[in-house]
């Protein structure tokens, strides 16, 4: 019997896989950039010229959800860009609070309304018992 050898081949290489990353990472920067610019206008909900006060931080909290509560120039009131009435905002933050005690919430009213208005609005926070609050203001 007569034992075949096999054919070396010493002088071929297997050829390799090559992945060009040029490409995905173009078009990684794009996805970068678009979100850069999209991010700041998702951000703007109602148009409102806030007071101007010495600026303090947000109150902290474990999940970093703040709720916002907006009092536009109209008198009207938004709870996370949502109008609500009084009443449906005590009704809303009493549920918040009952399943999170230590809720945050942000007070945003505009510049030009009275006092009243704005501490209506505090009041009902109080009344619930949401202490987590912060009135937003720009920087001096």
């Amino acid at each position: 019997m007569r034992h075949l050898r096999r054919h070396s081949r010493l002088g071929r290489e297997k050829p390799k896989a090559v992945v060009d990353m040029t490409s995905l990472i173009d078009l990684t920067f794009l996805l970068l950039v678009t979100f850069i610019v999209t991010l700041p206008a998702l951000e703007q909900g109602i148009e409102i010229n806030l007071p101007e006060a010495k600026h303090l931080p947000p109150p902290p909290n474990k999940d970093n959800k703040v709720n916002d509560i907006t009092i536009d120039a109209q008198n009207k009131i938004f709870l996370n860009r949502k109008p609500v009435t009084l009443q449906e905002l005590e009704a809303e933050l009493r549920a918040m609070v009952d399943r999170d005690p230590e809720v945050p919430v942000l007070v945003r009213g505009d510049d030009s309304l009275d006092y009243g208005s704005g501490m209506d609005v505090v009041k009902v926070v109080y009344k619930c018992k949401a202490y987590k609050m912060a009135l937003v203001t720009v920087e001096k």
